[in-house]
C-alpha cells in the first residue's frame, strides 16, 4: 500500500527536482511506493546535502550517459516482460503486474532525472551550507535532529522537493541520547513496569524529541519561501507515532500534533479529542476533578472511538496537497480543522 507522502508526491513531483525526501535516524524510511516497495532512507547529513544541492559526480554529461544506459536497460527489460506475459498463468499475473509497476516507476524517475540535469541547482548561502552540510557525532542526537530539520527547511525553501518524512527510528531500534544520560533506546524505556527512574527517562526522551520539532516549526516560521512568505503558512507538519502506549504495545488513540498550513485553510490553537464523544455518548470516564478515571493503559490499548482513524487525518492532508481522493487506507471520513 502506498504511503501518504508518496501519494502527495504524485501531485507535487512535476514541480520539483526530487519527488520526495526520506530520512531515518535508524531503521527504515516511512515511504512506500504504489507497488509496496519501501523507499531507501538517507541518514548522513552530508550525503543528504550532496544529493539535494550538489551536481552529479563526473559532471552532467557523464550522468546523462549513465541515465540513458539505465533507460535502455529498462526498455529491454520491459520488452522481455511483455513477452513473458503471454506465457504466464493467472496465479502469476498479480506478481507480474507489481513488477511492471516497479519498472514503470523506475523509468519515470530516470526520465525525470535526465530532464532536470539542464536545470541549474539552487544557490545555497554559505551560512546554510555550514548549518546543514555536516555530519553529527552519535553522542549529539539533538544536534542531529536540528541538522536534519534544517535540511528539510532548506529543501522546501529552494523548492527542490515539497514532500519529506523523517523517522526517529522504529519502535524496536530507536536511538539512545547519551548527551542527556540516556543510553537506553526508547523501546527499552517504554517497558518501564512502573519504575520511576525509567519513566523519568522516557519523559526526558520525549521532551527532547518535541523540543526539536518545535525548533523545526520555528525555522519554518522565520524562513521565507520563493514568494517571500513564511514557509510555515504553506507547510503542514505532522508529528506523532504509530504507538501510544509502548508498555502494552498499544496503538489506539494516537496523540498527534499537526502544525502549519494556515495559508491552505488549517486552523490551529485547539486540542481535538476524537474519543471524547462518539455517536452521542461519552467514550471514556472523567472524575469530578476532570482527570481521566478510565485506566490509561486501557484507553491507549484499544480504541475508545472505533470510528476515529489516523487515516482520516492523512486523507485531509492529502486533499489539502491537491490529491483528488475521497479515501485513504481505512479512512471512513475526512478530518475537518
Amino acid at each position: 500500500m502506498i504511503s501518504v507522502d508518496q501519494k502527495m508526491a504524485e501531485i507535487t513531483a512535476k514541480h520539483t527536482r526530487y519527488p520526495s525526501m526520506e530520512v531515518a535516524l535508524t531503521g527504515e524510511s516511512l515511504g512506500w511506493t504504489a507497488d509496496g516497495v519501501r523507499l531507501p532512507a538517507m541518514r548522513l547529513c552530508s550525503e543528504i546535502f550532496a544529493s539535494l544541492f550538489e551536481g552529479p559526480k563526473g559532471g552532467v554529461a557523464a550522468q546523462r550517459r549513465s541515465l540513458r544506459r539505465k533507460g535502455s536497460v529498462l526498455d529491454a527489460n520491459l520488452a522481455e516482460v511483455r513477452r513473458l506475459e503471454q506465457a504466464i498463468g493467472a496465479a502469476d499475473k498479480g506478481r507480474m503486474d507489481q513488477y511492471l509497476t516497479s519498472v514503470r516507476e523506475a523509468e519515470i524517475r530516470t526520465r525525470r532525472a535526465d530532464a532536470w540535469l539542464d536545470s541549474p541547482l539552487p544557490v545555497v548561502s554559505e551560512a546554510d551550507r555550514k548549518r546543514t552540510n555536516r555530519d553529527i557525532a552519535a553522542v549529539m542526537a539533538g544536534d542531529y535532529f536540528r541538522t536534519v530539520y534544517d535540511l528539510i527547511v532548506l529543501a522546501f525553501q529552494t523548492d527542490v522537493t515539497r514532500v519529506a518524512t523523517f523517522s526517529l527510528g522504529g519502535e524496536g531500534d530507536a536511538f539512545s541520547i547519551p548527551e542527556i544520560g540516556i543510553t537506553e533506546s526508547r523501546h527499552q524505556l517504554s517497558h518501564h513496569g512502573g519504575d520511576a527512574g525509567h519513566m523519568e527517562k522516557l519523559t526526558n526522551y520525549d521532551t527532547i524529541a518535541i523540543e526539536q520539532f518545535s525548533y523545526f516549526l520555528t525555522r519554518l516560521a522565520e524562513t521565507k519561501d520563493l514568494n517571500g512568505q513564511p514557509l510555515i503558512g504553506s507547510t503542514m507538519a505532522l508529528f506523532g507515532s504509530g504507538m501510544s502506549y509502548g508498555h502494552s504495545h498499544g496503538n489506539a488513540n494516537l496523540p498527534l500534533v499537526l502544525a502549519g498550513g494556515s495559508d491552505i485553510g488549517l486552523k490551529h490553537g485547539s486540542h481535538v479529542d476524537f474519543n471524547k464523544t462518539a455517536k452521542g455518548f461519552q467514550c471514556y470516564a472523567l472524575g469530578a476533578d476532570g482527570a481521566l478515571s478510565t485506566a490509561h493503559y486501557q484507553l491507549c490499548s484499544r480504541p475508545a472511538n472505533a470510528d476515529a482513524h489516523m487515516s482520516n487525518q492523512l486523507l485531509m492532508m492529502a486533499q489539502r496537497m491537491g490529491v483528488e481522493i475521497d479515501k485513504f487506507g481505512d479512512s471512513n471520513t475526512v478530518v475537518e480543522l
